[in-house]
């Protein structure tokens, strides 16, 4: 499994049918959480949430915040 970042990128996965699961900061733009939440719940994407968007980031293996962040299977 692989992370995909940032809100852009999360919200076109999950469109796709990628997204197996999905990450949110609580601390994130509630803007763009309510889309990813509704893409979500549209999709059947489950989602985690994480308290903020600092911890996101190490938790995805980079050094700054991250708001969102999909996990998808790894390409082959």
């Amino acid at each position: 499994m692989q992370f995909i970042i940032g809100s852009k990128q999360t919200a076109k996965m999950v469109e796709q049918g990628k997204a197996v699961q999905v990450y949110v900061a609580r601390d994130a733009d509630p803007r763009m959480k309510d889309r990813i939440v509704q893409l979500c719940g549209a999709a059947d994407v489950p989602i985690t949430w994480v308290d903020t968007m600092k911890n996101l980031g190490i938790t995805c293996g980079i050094t700054v915040g991250a708001a969102m962040a999909a996990v998808i299977p790894e390409i082959e």
